[in-house]
């Protein structure tokens, strides 16, 4: 059985992101999950958390934020760390593990670790790390999934083997029919337009905005924090727009069944990004009709499925005809784009890349 050092730059959680979603799926594999310390002491000291048969769990130790130019000291703790991970997979008797890094951070510990192969995990822009760091794991890697076309492009002076992996959702989860109705949403009447996602101070409001006072006998519904935003003031003002709050992972495909239309909006922070957000794969998997803002040059995700907008009056427009969409055929082809883009079917292409390369 192949072994696996996953060196994660998030936590394993309760609620799974993109590493934790394939490396559960990995069922042939045997994994160390090496998560951050996060200001955990004394973590790294205790035993690995079980959390699936062939999934240990560990805890880095924590290290001071010490900048490169300080050689001696930074080395010095990239050692300390290497020498961890290599120990624990020494014991776990790992010949030669393959790594699976998920951030260029970890190119720093990669010559102390033995291993037999190297991949890297691209799903985000990594510009606020030196930028040879990421060049170097391109290079050294055998195979670089990227979550992106963008991300692809970027790392492709340095490496030959890249392989698209755009990000997923629970498609089972999103997919069910008959799904309680959340008590927030048991007496609502007329159609509901809802969003998933942190409400914070760079999405962009207007078009919500615009739409909810065009369409005074629909519900505009956002499920998830609340944080600062220029707009909300005004939001909050209008007697059919619904802030609910944080709610559980668990408890969102309630609230997402229930909408007349998926909305999604724009984050100004990620306008040079093409990352397809994980929620519009859960919108997907729903098959109801989803509106989404684009920039300017955005090229258009779905274009026969999902209603683009360039414009906050063309963004009403579109909602007012998205709940007024008629027939079968969307719907149901939202539902299969939904399930081609299911973290299991990614899994499952992640799995046959290995195993062309002798990976897994």
């Amino acid at each position: 059985m192949k072994q696996y050092l996953c060196l994660s730059d998030t936590p394993w959680r309760g609620v799974p992101g993109r590493t934790q979603q394939l490396m559960l799926r990995m069922k042939e594999a045997r994994i160390l999950f090496f998560e951050p310390a996060e200001g955990s002491k004394g973590h790294y000291k205790k035993p690995g958390r079980k959390v699936r048969p062939e999934i240990t769990v560990y805890t880095l130790p924590p290290v001071f934020s010490i900048s490169e130019k300080y050689t001696y000291l930074y080395e010095r703790q990239q050692r300390r760390l290497a020498s961890y991970i290599a120990g624990i997979s020494a014991r776990r008797r790992g010949d030669r593990p393959v790594i699976w890094c998920t951030s260029p951070e970890f190119i720093n510990l990669l010559d102390d670790i033995p291993h037999s192969g190297l991949i890297y995990d691209c799903c985000r822009d990594w510009s606020d790390l030196p930028i040879h760091w990421e060049s170097e794991l391109a290079l050294q890697a055998d195979l670089i999934f990227a979550a992106s076309p963008c991300l692809a492009e970027h790392l492709a002076p340095c490496s030959d083997n890249i392989a698209l992996l755009p990000n997923g959702a629970n498609h089972t989860a999103f997919s069910k029919q008959g799904l309680p109705v959340p008590v927030e949403l048991a007496d609502q009447r007329g159609s509901i337009l809802g969003y998933v996602g942190t409400v914070g101070r760079h999405l962009e409001l207007l078009p919500v905005l615009r739409a909810a006072m065009d369409l005074p006998r629909c519900t505009f519904v956002f499920v998830g924090k609340v944080e600062e935003n220029p707009l909300l003031r005004k939001l909050n003002s209008l007697p059919n727009v619904r802030f609910l709050g944080y709610r559980p992972a668990l408890e969102i495909p309630e609230y997402v069944s229930q909408f007349s239309v998926c909305l999604n909006l724009l984050n100004r922070r990620e306008q040079d990004e093409d990352i397809i957000p994980t929620r519009v794969y859960e919108y997907l998997s729903t098959g109801i009709p989803i509106v989404s803002m684009l920039f300017p040059d955005q090229i258009e995700d779905y274009p026969d499925v999902i209603y683009g907008a360039h414009s906050a009056d063309e963004f009403s427009s579109l909602c007012s005809r998205a709940i007024n969409e008629t027939g079968d055929w969307a719907r149901q082809r939202r539902r299969d784009y939904g399930a081609a883009s299911s973290w299991s079917a990614r899994a499952e292409r992640v799995k046959e890349i290995l195993s062309d390369l002798s990976l897994y």
